[in-house]
């Protein structure tokens, strides 16, 4: 009887983990989702304006703020659906950057002489090592602190990352039986690389870019709380804690509303990317 009811219970145990992941790319969408909607809205409709100090200095949430106001009076709601946009825009366009130049330096170095590969390869290792926010740091201070060249700075530090990955998913593939048949029937670069190599790499290269869009909003955060993301008024999640810092004992939803938004945020693309690595990984969801 006991091996009969081990017998019966050993499929429940992969059905309760597909579950579990199921519910996390669930929960990953509500919470991108939700962010979503509050950016959309602050394109048609904001409380108050983004430069309106009108309000009471640090007063708390009540019916006119829902949030309460900061040291200078400006709504802390408006200033965190303004921020949810630019987080987006960051993400998204930083991530955009990313995946061309990765792909393309990826795709290259697949394709390359040895001496070419090896040549990329080290260049690209060389731009891994420093940290995605040192990279942005050194691009912002060339450029001028702004909304753009955050995006462009965080990009580019990432371009590496996703030019590496490439290389390899890309090298992995040409290796296949299928590619030498390709290649023997006579078709050309681009049709190996358009009909083969894209379609093999694209579900690892998505799970990668959705992890890539929270390390970005991370460092859009961080360059903003060092005074080098967008400028005034632009309102942005990390310029919001960064003014917060000093009055959190006495107004602490000022540092907790955007603390909460980026966690929620960050943490909802890292579910989805964990459930597209699931369905990119059949094998892993079957172990």
């Amino acid at each position: 009887m006991s091996s009969i009811a081990l017998q019966d219970a050993a499929p429940d145990v992969p059905r309760r983990k597909r579950r579990g992941r199921r519910a996390t790319l669930v929960i990953g969408i509500v919470f991108v989702a939700a962010v979503i909607v509050l950016a959309l809205v602050s394109l048609v409709w904001l409380p108050y304006g983004q430069s309106d100090t009108s309000g009471t200095r640090l007063e708390g949430p009540s019916g006119s703020h829902l949030l309460g106001t900061d040291k200078l009076g400006r709504d802390l709601l408006t200033q965190l659906m303004i921020g949810a946009r630019i987080a987006l825009l960051v993400g998204a366009g930083s991530v955009a950057i990313a995946a061309v130049l990765g792909l393309l330096l990826g795709l290259i170095a697949a394709f390359a002489s040895p001496w070419l590969d090896d040549t990329l390869s080290a260049a690209l290792d060389v731009i891994i090592a420093f940290p995605v926010l040192l990279l942005a740091m050194l691009v912002v201070a060339v450029q001028g602190a702004s909304l753009w060249s955050a995006i462009l700075a965080i990009g580019l530090a990432q371009s590496a990352v996703v030019g590496r990955l490439v290389r390899i998913l890309a090298r992995r593939v040409l290796r296949e039986q299928y590619i030498t048949a390709a290649r023997t029937s006579g078709t050309r670069l681009p049709g190996i690389i358009a009909g083969h190599v894209l379609p093999n790499i694209a579900p690892m290269l998505g799970v990668n870019l959705a992890l890539q869009f929270g390390v970005a909003v991370l460092a859009e955060a961080s360059l903003s709380y060092l005074g080098l993301g967008a400028p005034p008024p632009n309102a942005s999640w990390g310029r919001m804690l960064q003014e917060a810092q000093g009055t959190v004992l006495t107004a602490p939803v000022g540092a907790i509303a955007p603390g909460i938004a980026l966690v929620v945020l960050v943490l909802g693309v890292n579910f989805i990317a964990d459930g597209l690595r699931d369905v990119a990984d059949p094998t892993r969801s079957s172990r």
